[in-house]
C-alpha cells in the first residue's frame, strides 16, 4: 500500500483505535493500583497523573504544529481539545455511568479550570498571546500544582499507622504498566491524527479548521478512551478529574509553554466563536456539575449535543 494512500490511513485508524483501547485499560488499572498503594484518592491521581500524561498529545501536536505549521494548529488543537474534553469525553462516559463530582474536585480543581479557560480568552482577546501572557499562564499553573501539592500531603498526614501497614507497596510492576499505557495512548492518537489532517488538508481545509476538529478529536482520544474504560469498570473519579486536570494542563502548561517559545496569533474568527464556545461550555458543565453533584445521563446527552451543535457550526 502506498504512503498516504486512503488505505493505508484505515489501516492507521484501526490500528489506533485498537493501541487507544489497550492503552487505556492498562492506565486505568496502573493508576487504580497507584493510587491504592501511596493512598490517594481515584479523583486526585486523576487529575494529577493521568491528566498531566494525557495531555502530552496536545503538548505534542501544539508545540510542533506552531512551530513548522502555523500557531492556528496549536491554538485551534487546544481549544478544539478542551472543547471536545468537556462535550464528547464526559458526555459519553456520563452516558455509559453517572458520574460522581467529590467535593474535592468541586472545591479546589474546578475553581481552577474555569480560571484558565477565563486567562486564556482575556489574555488572547487582544489578538495575540505572547511571552508575557504565557508567564502567566505558568504562573497560574504554579498555583494550581501548589494547591494539588498541599492537598496531598494533607492526605498523606491522615493516614493512620495501621491504614499503611496495610497498605501495598508501589512496586515497578504497577509503575510500568502505567507508562506502557500511557506509551500506547499517545502512539494511538498520533496514529489517528495523522490519518485525518492529511485527508482534511488534501481537501482544501483551514489549519484552524483542522486543528479545532480532527487534531482536537484526536488528541482528546486519550482522555476519552480513560475516561470511557474508568467509566466501564466504575471508576467514575478517574473520568471528572481526568478531563478537569486535563483542561487545566492544556491551557496553562501547554499554551504557556507555546506562547513562551513563538507568539501565538489569535485570529478574529478565534475571538468570535472558538473562545465564546470554550467558555459557554466551561459554564455549562459547571453547572451541571454544582446543580447536582454529579452527571447524569441526561447531562450526558445534553453534553454530546452541544458539542455536536459546536462542530456542526464549524463547517464553512
Amino acid at each position: 500500500m502506498p504512503l498516504g494512500s486512503p488505505a493505508t490511513e484505515l489501516l492507521l485508524l484501526a490500528a489506533g483505535i485498537v493501541l487507544l483501547y489497550v492503552g487505556a485499560e492498562l492506565l486505568i488499572k496502573g493508576a487504580a493500583d497507584l493510587a491504592l498503594a501511596i493512598g490517594l484518592k481515584a479523583s486526585t491521581v486523576g487529575v494529577t497523573v493521568v491528566a498531566f500524561a494525557t495531555t502530552a498529545p496536545e503538548l505534542f501536536v501544539a508545540v510542533v504544529g506552531a512551530v513548522t505549521v502555523s500557531t492556528d494548529i496549536g491554538l485551534g488543537a487546544i481549544v478544539g481539545s478542551n472543547i471536545a474534553n468537556i462535550g464528547l469525553v464526559l458526555g459519553i462516559a456520563a452516558l455509559i455511568r453517572p458520574l460522581d463530582v467529590s467535593e474535592v474536585v468541586l472545591r479546589n480543581h474546578i475553581p481552577f479550570m474555569i480560571l484558565a479557560a477565563l486567562l486564556l480568552v482575556g489574555l488572547g482577546w487582544d489578538g495575540r498571546l505572547g511571552r508575557i501572557e504565557g508567564v502567566v499562564l505558568l504562573g497560574a499553573l504554579a498555583g494550581f500544582t501548589l494547591v494539588v501539592m498541599r492537598r496531598i500531603q494533607r492526605t498523606q498526614s491522615g493516614i493512620t499507622a495501621a491504614e499503611r501497614e496495610e497498605m501495598p507497596d508501589v512496586t515497578p510492576r504497577t509503575v510500568g504498566v502505567v507508562l506502557v499505557g500511557l506509551v500506547a495512548l499517545v502512539g494511538g492518537s498520533q496514529w489517528l491524527i495523522s490519518g485525518g489532517r492529511g485527508l482534511l488538508s488534501a481537501a482544501g481545509f483551514s489549519d484552524l479548521f483542522i486543528g479545532l476538529t480532527v487534531l482536537a478529536i484526536g488528541t482528546s482520544l486519550p482522555e476519552l478512551a480513560a475516561s470511557v474504560v474508568a467509566a466501564v469498570r466504575d471508576e467514575t473519579s478517574f473520568s471528572i478529574g481526568n478531563v478537569v486536570g486535563s483542561n487545566i494542563y492544556n491551557v496553562l502548561a501547554v499554551i504557556g509553554i507555546l506562547a513562551i517559545l513563538t507568539p501565538i496569533r489569535v485570529s478574529p474568527g478565534v475571538r468570535a466563536f472558538e473562545f465564546p464556545a470554550l467558555v459557554a461550555m466551561t459554564v455549562l458543565v459547571v453547572g451541571l456539575m454544582y446543580r447536582g453533584e454529579r452527571l447524569s445521563r441526561l447531562d450526558g446527552f445534553v453534553l454530546v449535543v452541544a458539542y455536536g451543535v459546536f462542530v456542526y457550526l464549524l463547517f464553512p
